[in-house]
């Protein structure tokens, strides 16, 4: 289809060579010398894209501007001028510019300024997809080879990294190829972990930076430094960070951004009580009974995270004025932020953000939800739009502008399920997809990660359990009974609990005020 131009100018004749570049490279050129005819024919013909002098008689170029952007909203225009003053770029951009050019312009300007704007997603588009090809192979050689702590996470920030890039076009093709490269990518990645976890934890083999010891090794130093925000975002993936990090770019400088470990079960119980109590689940269950809560007891399992975290700074050795807060719900969210500056007050402030998590289970639970979010890719905008417009983002801007470091973190990331796999257990078996404990489960040994005995795993044996199990992957856990309707009611929800480079490669984010 040939794409329409229409340009205005009170010299158009002397841009006649212009055009004829225009019209030999197959474009359509319907030429006027004043701002009144370009206004009324862009009110009778549909054009791809509008040259209006600002500078021309009678009707200015701004004035021109203005009429034809309510008419013709979305169609770009290029805003042509001998003036190179600050306000009329000013005015010319306030009103929705698709560009500026200052004269003398040549053929080839003209020509950039169309592809700028009518081919921009094409030629992206294409190259996007040229380069991925070129890093497939090297991405492809990497997963063949024994990759270490370090290059599990630059792999996954690449396969990230790739997966929003590719998400921006409208070719999706290639995009198909990543899910299969990622897919393989978590296979390895699950052997990875089957093979090293307990011994990390054992301390048989040097481990990577976990949750449970971020305040000692990571948060602790910080404190030094002055007042510290604590924000964890709970069930935050990487990606979804990565959406959501430049609108704190806005208010913050990124001194570090790292992907941290979880711990498994990759579930709340355990991750955010091991990432406050600055300890694994063993030794919260040992030292602090009255804080722990196992499988089998009724009543919240993370209702005591203040305590944990005032009994690890007292092992820390921290004597300072700190504040917890957990935000569950809008109203919760809007007090805090009424009440912001008596958090200034404290050394240390420590926020738990619900949302992310919240949704991840609403979009299980309601049909609304699950299409707004049907994907990876509408999960992420789904969190954006909830971020841009909560109070989470006040929280952030105050913090920013009272000078505080920030640090955003996880104890969880979570997966998109599509395989079941089934599994046999008594009724006190716990609920949770993607891990179960107790007592005489039943399921087929290679489609699970077993830890017999729960003290290797640094797990408590509560009175039912004697094992765990953790599925891998996009795997999820069904009953036999009633298979088919579970089957149909978890395919395609998120779910964490198991082993995934979702779930267990988390962010950890350092952030200073601009």
């Amino acid at each position: 289809m040939q794409i329409k131009i229409l340009w205005a100018d009170d010299e158009i004749d002397l841009l006649k060579p212009h055009i004829l570049f225009l019209e030999s490279k197959g474009y359509e050129v319907v030429s006027v010398n004043n701002g009144a005819s370009a206004v009324e024919l862009s009110d009778e013909q549909d054009f791809d894209i509008i040259f209006l002098d600002e500078n021309m008689p009678g009707i200015s170029g701004l004035e021109a501007l203005t009429r034809i952007k309510k008419t013709k909203q979305h169609v770009p225009v290029v805003m042509i001028t001998k003036s190179e003053e600050e306000y009329i770029m000013e005015e010319a951009i306030g009103s929705d510019i698709a560009d500026y050019l200052i004269k003398p312009v040549n053929p080839n300007q003209i020509l950039l300024s169309i592809k700028k704007n009518l081919d921009s997603s094409k030629l992206v588009s294409q190259k996007t997809n040229s380069n991925y090809q070129q890093e497939f192979r090297e991405l492809g050689m990497q997963l063949n080879s024994r990759l270490d702590l370090d290059e599990w996470s630059e792999l996954y920030k690449s396969l990230v990294y790739w997966e929003l890039k590719l998400a921006d076009i409208e070719d999706n093709g290639m995009q198909e190829v990543l899910n299969m490269q990622k897919k393989e990518a978590n296979t390895q990645f699950c052997k990875f972990i089957e093979s090293n976890y307990l011994d990390w934890l054992n301390g048989v083999e040097e481990g990577p930076q976990m949750v449970h010891d971020l305040f000692k090794n990571k948060i602790n130093p910080k404190l030094d430094e002055g007042g510290v925000f604590v924000l964890v975002i709970d069930n935050l993936r990487f990606d979804q960070w990565k959406v959501l990090s430049p609108i704190f770019k806005k208010y913050y400088s990124i001194k570090e951004e790292e992907l941290v470990y979880s711990i498994l079960p990759t579930a709340t119980q355990y991750a955010r009580n091991s990432f406050f109590a600055g300890l694994m689940p063993t030794e919260i269950a040992k030292k602090h009974p009255e804080f722990w809560k196992g499988e089998e007891d009724e009543g919240g399992k993370n209702m005591h995270e203040a305590e944990l975290l005032e009994a690890n700074l007292k092992r820390l050795g921290r004597n300072v004025k700190w504040s917890y807060n957990k935000i569950t719900n809008l109203n919760a969210g809007k007090k805090l932020v009424d009440n912001f500056n008596q958090l200034l007050e404290n050394d240390l402030n420590a926020i738990v953000y619900n949302f992310v998590d919240m949704l991840s289970h609403a979009r299980t639970e309601m049909e609304v939800i699950r299409e707004l979010a049907d994907d990876e890719q509408a999960y992420r905008s789904l969190t954006l739009s909830w971020f841009e417009h909560s109070a989470l983002h006040d929280i952030v801007k105050k913090c920013a502008e009272s000078g505080r470091k920030l640090i955003v973190t996880t104890d969880h990331g979570t997966v998109r399920v599509t395989n079941p796999v089934k599994i046999v257990g008594e009724r006190s078996t716990n609920s949770n997809l993607r891990y179960k404990t107790g007592r005489n489960l039943s399921y087929k040994e290679k489609q699970v990660f077993e830890v017999k005995n729960p003290e290797d795993g640094f797990l408590p044996r509560g009175r039912i359990s004697s094992a765990f199990v953790f599925t891998r992957e996009q795997d999820y856990f069904v009953y036999p009974n009633n298979y088919n309707h579970f089957v149909n009611y978890y395919n395609n929800t998120f779910q964490h609990g198991g082993i995934s480079l979702e779930e267990m490669l988390i962010p950890y984010v350092e952030l200073e005020p601009k």
